[in-house]
């Protein structure tokens, strides 16, 4: 038998729901560039705002990656820079921290529906358990999972296909909430069904047509739109 088409997913239960972290749960995306910034400068390499977007919602080894094959440095290793940034959104998360508008009611809103919860981030397990002890959610999460310990982060599906297996439920029953199209990419690719919501400069882009839904904010999320996930066609 081949794989359920995406139209054979509408009106099937949500069994699970997997959140990702950085920017979708947590105000954290902004600690990521100023870390990167920082950090890349003490190599020499002066990176604007725009330069760091571009890697959004790569595994930070990916995005070391990039910018060592486009301006190679001398001073570190690159292991070195990503244990560096890594280090630094940790301590920004567990100083300042802050939930993004509409998390918690998400949350609660699974809790009442009695629906599994999970975390698959890109960021390296340092980051993901400062930011879960920050929110004050660790108990509410059934499971989480990083692309640490994926041979490949997002875009690639593993970190996904892990994190559905740690749950307990088919891929194709869980439903995924990203932020970046990297990310959205990933769940998708694994087979789930993806509530994407981009950033205020993303939003409008034609290529998150490929997802479920597409918000605004987690405020606009609920059970009225979890019902219509399940049972009909893409909205948008």
């Amino acid at each position: 038998m081949g794989l359920p088409s995406a139209d054979a997913l509408h009106g099937r239960p949500v069994g699970a729901v997997v959140f990702d972290l950085d920017g979708l749960l947590i105000d954290s995306e902004p600690f990521w560039r100023r870390a990167e910034i920082e950090v890349f400068a003490t190599v020499g390499l002066h990176l604007s705002e725009a330069d760091v977007r571009q890697t959004m919602g790569l595994r930070i080894d990916d995005a070391v990656r990039h910018w060592w094959d486009r301006h190679p440095w001398q001073a570190m290793a690159p292991v070195e820079v990503e244990r560096a940034v890594t280090a630094r959104v940790a301590t920004l998360i567990e100083a300042e921290g802050e939930p993004m508008p509409g998390a918690r009611a998400v949350i609660e809103l699974c809790r009442h529906l009695s629906i599994p919860m999970a975390v698959c981030s890109g960021s390296y397990a340092m980051v993901v358990e400062a930011a879960l002890d920050r929110l004050g959610i660790t108990e509410a999460i059934s499971a989480w999972h990083s692309a640490e310990w994926e041979p490949l982060g997002k875009p690639h599906p593993g970190a996904y296909l892990t994190t559905a297996a740690k749950l307990g439920v088919d891929a194709t029953a869980c439903l995924a909430f990203e932020d970046s199209f990297n990310g959205a990419i990933s769940a998708k690719a694994a087979r789930m069904r993806v509530v994407a919501v981009p950033e205020p400069a993303a939003l409008g882009s034609p290529r998150w047509g490929f997802c479920d839904l597409v918000l605004d904010s987690l405020v606009s999320f609920d059970e009225a739109a979890l019902r219509s996930i399940e049972g009909g066609p893409a909205a948008h």
